[in-house]
């Protein structure tokens, strides 16, 4: 069985291909159960460290299982807040085919999720994207959504100005006006697509600061205690998620406002599946705030996983 390390993982992604896997994948007759998720009682930290187990399988081809750790406290110690690894198998024979890093895999098929809703959701001339949060899939969303909008200029947000000038060096490949936003408030209120990615508990982005046009992107907050955007931002958004029962069961972005009657199951206007499938066209106007709420869907796991297969022959 062949083990890849991160390094190797990312040289065999980009998102010219990834985000097209991506879509193909949400058409695509893909066996996903409910992720497991197990929060584990960390008395040496503030919050419990989290277990995930992610399996996804293909009928007669792939399957695949992600085990991933989020433990929020650990910039702390100067580790990743995510760790673990992927599992590739061979379906028919059940054999163990490739080993590699997931928070790597999960990074990338993230970002590149977000890109593929906002293929549908953002203005075709969305030009300035503001990103808030500074850890490692900070500089995949910004590479992701280059990808798919004509986007020229990039402000950052983070409670470390370091971190934030770090991100910046991280795509300075790209050429892009890049700068650090002076407040969330600013950069929301300048910004075409505004793109979330913490582990806040609290809300960030405001619904008063937001203006006709604009496209939300909320990628992290993936607990039912978490929290990225508060109630104006639901009420004024036409809201769109990557899975239904994962966004209703798992995020507090989503299940807060449903359970406190600020929105009903009826204001999900589409999914992932409904938007790459065409069931659901997406943005209908200039003028309409769009919102995006992703949770993590282990069918995209297995499609960036196929491709780093690919990558080093492994794919038959």
């Amino acid at each position: 069985m062949k083990h890849l390390n991160a390094q190797q993982v990312q040289s065999a992604l980009n998102y010219s291909t990834l985000i097209p896997a991506l879509k193909e994948a949400f058409c695509t007759d893909i066996t996903v159960p409910m992720r497991h998720h197990h929060d584990m009682a960390n008395p040496n930290a503030s919050r419990e460290t989290t277990l995930l187990l992610m399996p996804a399988w293909q009928s007669g081809k792939k399957a695949g299982v992600k085990m991933v750790t989020v433990a929020p406290d650990n910039a702390q110690v100067g580790l990743p807040s995510i760790q673990g690894i992927y599992l590739l198998m061979d379906l028919h024979t059940g054999t163990p085919e490739i080993m590699m890093d997931a928070p790597t895999l999960t990074t990338n098929r993230t970002a590149g999720a977000s890109a593929l809703a906002a293929s549908y959701l953002a203005r075709k001339d969305a030009s300035h994207l503001f990103v808030v949060g500074t850890g490692a899939l900070s500089p995949q969303l910004i590479r992701a959504h280059h990808a798919v909008s004509p986007i020229t200029k990039v402000t950052i947000w983070g409670r470390s100005e370091e971190k934030a000038q770090s991100v910046i060096e991280q795509v300075n490949e790209l050429g892009l006006d890049c700068s650090v936003a002076d407040s969330i408030e600013s950069g929301v209120k300048q910004a075409d697509i505004i793109s979330v990615a913490t582990l806040s508990q609290t809300p960030l982005i405001k619904g008063e600061w937001l203006s006709a046009g604009q496209h939300v992107d909320l990628v992290g907050a993936y607990r039912p205690d978490m929290r990225e955007a508060d109630d104006d931002v639901i009420r004024r958004s036409a809201i769109f998620v990557d899975s239904r029962p994962g966004a209703t069961k798992e995020t507090g972005d989503i299940r807060t406002p449903l359970e406190t009657g600020v929105m009903t199951l009826d204001d999900i206007q589409a999914d992932l599946f409904e938007l790459s499938s065409d069931k659901h066209p997406g943005r209908h106007d200039e003028n309409q705030i769009t919102l995006f709420k992703s949770v993590g869907h282990a069918l995209e796991d297995l499609a960036a996983a196929k491709l780093v297969a690919e990558f080093y022959g492994e794919e038959h």
